[in-house]
Parts: C-alpha cells; structure tokens; sequence
C-alpha cells in the first residue's frame, strides 16, 4: 500500500514508515505541498496512492467521488507525529484490509 501523507501530517512520517508502508511520500516531496485537495487527490489516483489526512475535507469527496483514490482519515485532535506513527503502525493490518478491499474507499482510524 502507496501511502500519500497530506500537508496536515509530518513529511517525517515517509522516512519513519518507510518499512511498512514502502514507496509512501508525502505531498512535499512531489511539489504538492500548496496544492488544493482537487491536485492531491488526482495526483493520488492516477499514481496508485492511498490518501492519509486529517481533513475532513478528503471524507466529503470520497462520498461524492467514490475512488480511486482510497482515503485514510486520521480523526485525532492534536497529537504528536510519533503518535501519527504509532497510529499507522497499530493499524497496518486494517490498512492492508482496506486496500484489499474493491469496494472500500474511506476508512477512518481513531
């Protein structure tokens, strides 16, 4: 599973999760950083990704859109990036799940 990590979410995250979710980036490393949810969320269907977000934003256009691209929402207030990491880590198996899954398209992780 291709993670694409959203601006709201540490670019720190690819290198930490780098075993577990290989070939994973960040929307800063691919000159998307300032980009609108409409530019990430094309980028991440056309290149295989799996959105990882705490925008609710990205929740609105699977519901309108359907996917590709899968969305992860990552409904935590403010936490840390070790605890993002934590959170990712813990849920590998539903990740792996979800991305098996034809007719997943959002999944929310707490």
């Amino acid at each position: 599973m291709k993670l694409l990590l959203d601006q709201n979410l540490s670019h720190r995250l690819v290198a930490m999760l780098a075993h577990e979710y290989p070939d994973s980036t960040h929307v800063r490393d691919i000159g998307l950083k300032e980009a609108s949810d409409e530019a990430v969320w094309q980028y991440a269907a056309q290149h295989g990704f799996t959105v990882v977000t705490k925008d609710a934003d990205f929740h609105q256009r699977s519901f309108l859109f359907g996917h590709p691209p899968k969305v992860v929402w990552i409904r935590r207030g403010n936490c840390s990036t070790s605890d993002i990491e934590q959170l990712l880590r813990n849920h590998r198996h539903h990740l792996a799940q979800f991305a098996a899954d034809p007719e997943g398209a959002f999944l929310i992780i707490e």
